[in-house]
């Protein structure tokens, strides 16, 4: 039997999860984490690395992987180059040694405030349509409502007269 998959944003809370992560994975100085790193700097021991992962997993709009699928980070970061130095924070040139890019200390520059919110923006806008998608599934109650109190209409009007 075909069975709608439910939307990720109507989980309890999922709005305030991605809000979070958007937040942490979008302004922190290294642009990827381990799930236990940004489970650490999200929530702290609240919510724990495999709730964080499942997020992540949850909303490819928003997150990716590495190529072993054991760190994550914010899509909109992955498309900055690797030239910023997370210890003097001023770009590396652009004309640098190649070999600096692999070094530990270097990232993709975090999201402006404006990015970041304009990312908080698209979840509270995909959240709300989920929403309206699962109010617009009802659409039958109404419906059967009516269907319903005309066959109490009509039971009330002809079952007196045959009694």
């Amino acid at each position: 039997m075909w069975r709608r998959k439910s939307n990720p944003y109507l989980k309890d809370e999922r709005l305030a999860d991605v809000i979070a992560a958007i937040t942490a994975l979008g302004t922190y100085k290294f642009y990827k984490l381990d799930f236990t790193g940004w489970a650490t700097r999200i929530s702290g021991p609240s919510k724990g690395a495999l709730h964080w992962e499942q997020v992540f997993r949850e909303h490819p709009e928003f997150f990716r992987f590495d190529h072993n699928e054991k760190k994550a980070s914010l899509v909109w970061r992955r498309q900055f180059p690797r030239n910023f130095n997370v210890d003097d924070e001023p770009e590396i040139a652009p004309d640098h040694d190649a070999e600096r890019t692999t070094e530990s200390r270097v990232s993709r520059k975090p999201l402006k405030e404006a990015e970041v919110t304009a990312l908080i923006g698209i979840a509270i806008n995909l959240h709300e349509r989920a929403l309206e998608q699962k109010i617009a599934g009802y659409w039958w109650i109404p419906v059967a409502t009516a269907g319903l109190a005309f066959v109490g209409a009509l039971v009330g009007t002809i079952l007196p007269k045959w009694l």
